[in-house]
């Protein structure tokens, strides 16, 4: 809200970082309150169809959150390595046109991956040993050889995961090559406490990403699954705010400014 009402904040890096926040909130939304509500009234029950919602949107916003990511990584890349060419190469409707392709390449994703996972026969039993409806529980629950189409397609996912991250990372390397050429000491501890805290958040969130797809279903304990789960699809949304926004001085002083003007006077 604050970055939508502040003409000083329409830039490419708060566009965004906005639909960063909106992807953000709908991904822990997915999950979360449903595990709350069913911990409250002490059940684990969930409905098919609250099932398939559940897989749909959650592969489809932290699909897009991804993607928004990696496009993050490249505006930064531009504007510290080729301040020259940023406003030709970032300006409004490259942004907007890339901000589009991230939510509609996590939409075509939670697709592919829904309608591979729900179109097999499930025939061992109904228990998903996981907070939420996760699609390498459902394939424990699978009865036919047919899984192993899904198991391509998240195969396939992790491909093109992998292929985001080693561009992040390239983009990160080429940012800290410049960086270090920064004369003013501060201007580099100011650009490495900015892009350290988004590697690390992105790293965490490949790395078990990629550990609970990839390894073997039945090979690791439930404590173990359920701690990757979170490390994934909670984790890297609570931090985001964290790392984009707690700590960005201009979304601090904003958002002070806005309490301040809706504030009460006494007396």
């Amino acid at each position: 809200m604050a970055i939508a009402f502040d003409h000083h904040l329409h830039t490419p890096m708060y566009f965004f970082l906005m639909n960063l926040s909106i992807l953000d909130l709908g991904s822990i939304s997915v999950t979360v309150p449903k595990s709350m509500a069913n911990s409250l009234m002490n059940t684990r029950s969930i409905s098919y169809a609250g099932c398939v919602a559940q897989v749909f949107f959650l592969f489809f916003l932290l699909g897009a959150d991804f993607f928004l990511l990696t496009i993050m990584a490249y505006d930064r890349y531009v504007a510290i390595c080729q301040p020259l060419h940023y406003e030709r190469m970032m300006n409004s409707r490259a942004c907007v046109q890339m901000a589009a392709g991230a939510w509609i390449s996590g939409i075509l994703n939670s697709v592919l991956h829904t309608g591979n996972t729900f179109a097999l026969t499930f025939c061992g039993g109904n228990m998903v040993d996981q907070f939420f409806c996760e699609i390498s529980q459902l394939l424990k629950l699978s009865c036919s050889d047919s899984y192993l189409s899904e198991v391509g397609v998240l195969a396939f996912s992790m491909c093109l995961v992998l292929g985001c991250f080693v561009f992040i990372i390239v983009s990160y390397v080429q940012i800290f090559k410049s960086v270090v050429r920064i004369p003013s000491e501060q201007g580099r501890h100011k650009a490495f406490s900015t892009c350290l805290p988004h590697l690390t958040v992105v790293s965490l969130f490949v790395c078990t990403v990629a550990f609970a797809y990839l390894k073997p279903t039945s090979s690791s304990p439930f404590a173990l699954d359920l701690v990757v789960a979170v490390l994934y699809s909670v984790l890297p949304q609570i931090m985001n705010p964290i790392v984009y926004s707690l700590r960005n001085k201009e979304m601090k002083w904003l958002c002070w400014n806005q309490r301040s003007q809706t504030g009460v006077r006494l007396g």
